[in-house]
């Protein structure tokens, strides 16, 4: 009569044929599979999973992996970059136009969360906002003009100002992030930003330019440049706040130099648009020419 040990061992033996003859077949312990209590009738019961249900564990398994891995090509991997609320995008907006000293805009407002949902519309508005305005502007400045016959120049503006705005909302950022990423090098980039982390910050900066645009309608030289030094002054200290505390650990010399090339890339944007699409038309009068004077001559006749 065959002991309790003899028959594990045979199990054991007959799982070991039937891996080398087979790698991918999946077994069950003999614990689980050959266990079996004792009832009240003396009968053995014995524990046994169905194929179906083992076909769908690994379905379901493989179908979690999919899910969680997700494809650069499908609709769900950007979803994610809208992934917003109203309220969120009317906090970073709130943000981007009441910079506080010690306040960090990706700490205190993406929180692990950015966004390009906002950066786009603001863009969009801008550039929209933008040639309006200017379109305005020029309407009013040569409006006492008798010689003046005004064409709007939408399409082309249109196409200059989305050319403009959106490289320096993407391109700038990029150039950032990727300098960024060199000087620091991967051990110390735990605590920098991410891509998409500076893209978000870029694009919301940008949100005061949109009522700053507007209000240049007004025609008054002095006013403009005003608003232009306001705009400046609120939507650099965003970008300065945000990257001074990642670039400050770096040498002094490259840390001024990333900042100044910051602040001065952020006000080439401003006056460029300014210069070019409110510029006010300087009226020279014209004067009548006097017509020449006639010369009289005089010829005596001697008798």
């Amino acid at each position: 009569m065959a002991t309790p040990h003899d028959l594990h061992f045979q199990e054991f033996e007959q799982a070991a044929e039937l891996l080398s003859a087979d790698p991918g077949a999946s077994t069950l312990s003999a614990a689980a599979s050959n266990t079996a209590s004792t009832a009240a009738g003396g009968e053995d019961v014995r524990l046994e999973v169905s194929e179906d249900e083992e076909d769908q564990e690994e379905s379901s398994e493989l179908l979690a992996g999919q899910k969680a891995a997700g494809s650069f090509w499908t609709f769900e991997y950007y979803q994610s970059f809208f992934n917003v609320d109203t309220a969120q995008v009317l906090d970073r907006v709130k943000g981007s136009v009441m910079p506080l000293p010690g306040r960090n805009f990706i700490k205190n407002h993406l929180r692990s969360n950015p966004d390009l949902y906002g950066p786009f519309w603001i863009c969009v508005t801008l550039v929209f906002s933008v040639v309006i305005s200017g379109n305005l502007s020029t309407f009013l400045s040569e409006m006492e003009n008798p010689s003046y016959h005004f064409r709007p120049q939408f399409h082309r503006a249109v196409t200059i100002a989305a050319v403009v705005i959106f490289m320096y909302a993407w391109l700038v950022p990029v150039a950032l992030w990727g300098f960024l990423t060199w000087r620091q090098g991967a051990e110390r980039q735990i605590g920098g930003y991410s891509f998409l982390e500076t893209v978000c910050v870029y694009g919301y900066s940008l949100f005061i330019y949109i009522p700053t645009s507007v209000l240049w309608i007004i025609p008054f030289e002095w006013l403009r440049w005003t608003l232009i030094l306001v705009a400046m002054g609120i939507s650099g200290s965003v970008l300065v706040l945000t990257f001074w505390p990642v670039v400050r650990g770096d040498t002094k010399l490259m840390s001024v130099a990333t900042v100044v090339t910051i602040v001065v890339l952020h006000t080439l944007l401003a006056v460029g648009c300014k210069m070019y699409f409110f510029h006010t038309a300087i009226h020279v009068p014209t004067t009548t020419p006097s017509p020449h004077p006639l010369h009289i001559s005089l010829t005596t006749t001697s008798h």
